[in-house]
């Protein structure tokens, strides 16, 4: 069941290596990696965190805010990039078992998208959370952007 601390895991600094599809809806598109950095911190008592993700690769921030909704034990996740200036739509979902899905609409390349957002591998050292896309009508995920969370040599969690 979650909890208003589920992402207590996340809280503080992480290396980050990313692993992302040339293309987010062709499940043969080659992958590009990439390092970065993420930084998150806890609000409203563990009930809600921001983290901000350091793409320098690609001359890019991100930040994310979660926020836990006591009456229906679900998370939000809303997405920001620096590139677009813009609030992408939200997933909502829940952890059971060490592991959080996350669902919900938008739309990329003209086309309206199903998004999953899965963390799971969580430790107190390392993380991994994926992002896929299913096109409305289409057989199956796209996995198209994975990030595999690594503490810093000689830090602990935030």
């Amino acid at each position: 069941m979650s909890s208003p601390h589920d992402f207590d895991f996340f809280h503080g600094d992480w290396d980050v290596l990313h692993r992302r599809r040339t293309d987010f809806l062709d499940p043969e598109s080659d992958w590009e990696e990439f390092p970065g950095a993420s930084r998150c911190r806890p609000l409203f008592g563990g009930a809600a965190n921001l983290d901000e993700v350091d793409m320098p690769q690609l001359s890019a921030q991100g930040a994310t805010l979660r926020l836990f909704d006591p009456k229906t034990g679900r998370w939000s996740l809303n997405w920001a990039s620096s590139i677009s200036g813009t609030l992408f739509p939200p997933v909502f979902g829940r952890f059971e078992n060490g592991r959080g899905e996350f669902y919900g609409d938008d739309s990329y390349d003209g086309k309206e998208v199903r998004v999953r957002f899965v963390w799971s591998g969580i430790s107190a050292t390392s993380a991994r959370w994926e992002q896929a896309f299913r096109v409305d009508g289409a057989d199956g995920w796209v996995t198209n952007w994975i990030m595999e969370f690594t503490r810093p040599s000689g830090t602990t969690a935030g």
